[in-house]
């Protein structure tokens, strides 16, 4: 890529374009495993401060968002363990920002109530199971670029996906039911 060799004969310019191109991608691979704009933003930061220092061992024989990806979910699985650790009680509850119950349609209120059960299942996955069920659901990732990117084999990629599924339908089933 000719961006990372670039920014390996000393020009700036190259990582800065290269931020530029894959720092959304990199905050929504973020955002949706750790949940708040402000983790995911220092999340992002990190992946490409750690892409910066790597960048140098880069090899070329990946695709540099392959490699980006996989920085991505790393740093985003780090922080989903420290945050855990960090938040393990948690007192407050999030205020709904649609508004009133009495300005909503029965419809908007229905899809925000299930909204917050499917985020709380997919919150209470083991993280291997999280960080599966979000390549695939979320990012629609073939399970061959999953097992490449995360060094696993298709079929324990599809095995963690299967029981995310199973758990995240058992969850949804008991709060609907209650």
């Amino acid at each position: 890529m000719e961006l990372v060799a670039d920014f390996r004969s000393g020009d700036v310019r190259g990582f800065n374009e290269l931020v530029r191109r894959y720092q959304q991608r990199v905050y929504w691979i973020a955002r949706r495993m750790i949940g708040t704009h402000e983790d995911a933003d220092d999340v992002t930061q990190d992946v490409f401060i750690r892409a910066h220092d790597g960048l140098k061992h880069f090899r070329s024989d990946a695709g540099f968002y392959t490699w980006l990806y996989r920085i991505a979910v790393n740093v985003t699985l780090n922080a989903v363990r420290k945050k855990r650790i960090k938040d393990f009680v948690n007192f407050q509850e999030v205020e709904d920002t649609l508004g009133s119950p009495d300005e909503r349609t029965d419809g908007a209120l229905l899809q925000s109530e299930f909204d917050k059960i499917l985020d709380k299942a997919i919150d209470g996955l083991p993280p291997k199971q999280k960080m599966v069920f979000m390549m695939r659901y979320y990012d629609e990732l073939p399970y061959e670029e999953m097992a490449a990117l995360l060094h696993k084999s298709v079929g324990g990629l599809k095995a963690n996906y299967f029981f995310a599924l199973k758990k995240i339908q058992e969850y949804v089933r008991r709060e609907v039911d209650k």
